[in-house]
Order: C-alpha cells, then structure tokens, then sequence
C-alpha cells in the first residue's frame, strides 16, 4: 500500500491525501511540484530517480487505508547533488 505522506520534505508544505501536486519518486519520497521542479530539478536527493504525480486515493477508501501522518522532514535541506 502506498504510504500517502503528509508534507513534502523539502518545504514541509502540507500535501493532504487529496493535493494534486503532491509527487513521489519509487521509494515513496513525497514533495510538492513547485520543490521537486524548481530546487530539485526533478532529481529526487535521497535516491536520485525521478518524480511522478502521487495517486490521489478515493475518499471512501482513505476510511479504510488512511494517509501516513508522519512527516518528513529533510533537516540537512534539499540539495540535489547529495542524493544517494
């Protein structure tokens, strides 16, 4: 199951379950579009890979498979060129 996080690392913005620029890259690292694009470069810096838009999951179905609420937060900053 996806983890749906609740921020994105770089900014801490809030990205609810439902925000539609939320992306992620395969390890389910969670930014928001504007970091990802414009600070990142679409890199993302822990593992290096790309970004894709996160799902958005239906309602109804958060009841059930609710979004994480643990935030991360990259304390060291956003610096693409430390990725893993």
């Amino acid at each position: 199951m996806l983890e749906l996080r609740p921020n994105c690392e770089c900014c801490d913005k809030d990205l609810p379950p439902e925000a539609q620029d939320a992306l992620i890259c395969t390890f389910e690292c969670t930014f928001c579009a504007d970091c990802a694009e414009n600070v990142l470069a679409g890199v993302c810096p822990n593992c290096g890979g790309n970004f894709s838009p996160r799902p958005i999951r239906p309602a109804a179905m958060l009841e059930t498979y609710p979004a994480s609420t643990r935030r991360v937060l990259k304390a060291e900053g956003c610096d693409p060129h430390k990725a893993a």
